[in-house]
């Protein structure tokens, strides 16, 4: 079954009727658009915001303090080299900035000269206890001889091992000079320049990664159950016509105190790092199955019903190619979903106020 909704071609339907003030003929019949009855399964969508985040994003700080020796250099749109900055791509383990290492490489030369030290001596303890062994087995030596050997065999071995732990302790020192990008990422932030004096906790540089972008945004107690996770969403942007696809990654267990919604993140594929954080989104949830199908057409078709007060009705067209004849069928109207009203009884069309009950129509493609 077809039904009728208002278009443009209505309007000059009606200057042609102004003009002639006659009914158009069999040849010249009153051209309309028709539309089909649909069926809701679901109620209302809601439509929410959403701010799309990095997928990751951390704030790079130092752990060993100095003076900055060096920042990556890059080239900049201008051919010329500069140092990295906010907006350049970073790979994974890039150093983007060097602390002085002179004080560093002096702390693990002595930790080694420490342990050559240190195994000197405990060479020279074994070879003590071996000797005092020997002549305890034979009965020439004394246990407390025996016991004073083994202890100092056992204090030279722990400043071996001492000395070993203080050559790590410089090399993650040493290391730690190097300030470097934990994953693929962009730059969002540089807070140092060659010569900054820097510290443990010293932001040096923010990154973030992009491949992947969440869009976050609060679902209020009573749509929550309309979320689950890895349920597909589409996700739309002012900044682009398409759509994007994405996947729930994460719901909130709790409401925000203040807010009172369920934070819930989306985490959609950025190959092409068209989406930037901070850009505002928008996707929508579909609505509450409800309890049986409901029959829906368009607002535009209904009309007032010339056969009693207060009434609706639309307009049925019957007929076979681009030629119609419409009838007027009562109806009675339900909710409205969107731009779309149920109908609860009655054979649902819709109509215009330009056709009458009888008329031939044109039906327009």
């Amino acid at each position: 079954m077809k039904i009728f909704r208002c278009a443009f071609v209505l309007w000059w339907a009606v200057a042609l009727v102004g003009c002639n003030e006659t009914k158009p003929s069999s040849k010249d019949l009153l051209p309309v658009r028709v539309a089909e009855v649909q069926t809701m399964q679901a109620g209302n969508t809601v439509r929410y915001s959403a701010n799309i985040v990095p997928y990751a994003q951390v704030d790079l700080a130092f752990k060993s303090s100095g003076y900055v020796e060096s920042v990556r250099q890059v080239k900049g749109v201008d051919g010329k080299v500069r140092n990295i900055d906010a907006g350049d791509w970073a790979p994974k383990g890039t150093e983007l900035a060097l602390v002085s290492q002179q004080d560093y490489l002096d702390r693990l030369a002595q930790a080694k000269a420490q342990l050559s030290r240190a195994q000197a001596e405990y060479a020279k303890a074994k070879l003590s206890f071996d000797r005092t062994a020997t002549l305890y087995s034979q009965q020439s030596a004394t246990k407390p001889d025996l016991d004073s050997a083994q202890a100092q065999l056992d204090s030279t071995a722990a400043s071996v091992a001492s000395a070993k732990a203080q050559i790590s302790e410089a090399q993650v020192a040493l290391g730690y000079c190097s300030l470097r990008a934990p994953f693929d990422g962009w730059i969002l932030k540089r807070s140092v320049d060659v010569g900054s004096l820097v510290g443990p906790a010293t932001n040096g540089f923010s990154i973030a990664d992009t491949r992947s972008v969440k869009a976050v945004f609060g679902v209020p107690d009573t749509a929550i159950a309309r979320v689950r996770l890895g349920q597909q969403l589409a996700i739309t942007s002012d900044a682009f016509p398409e759509k994007f696809e994405g996947r729930v990654s994460s719901i909130s267990p709790a409401a925000d105190p203040k807010s009172r919604v369920y934070s819930v993140e989306v985490t959609i594929p950025n190959g092409k790092d068209r989406l930037k954080s901070g850009m505002i989104a928008s996707l929508s949830l579909g609505g509450e199955q409800l309890a049986r199908p409901v029959s829906a057409i368009p607002l535009a078709a209904v009309i007032r019903d010339p056969r009693q007060q207060n009434g609706f009705a639309v307009l049925v067209a019957n007929g076979a190619d681009d030629t119609a004849t419409v009838h007027l069928r009562s109806v009675e109207l339900g909710e409205a979903y969107g731009n779309l009203i149920g109908v609860t009884s009655g054979l649902v069309t819709t109509g215009v106020s330009l056709v009458k009950d009888g008329d031939s129509v044109r039906v327009m493609q």
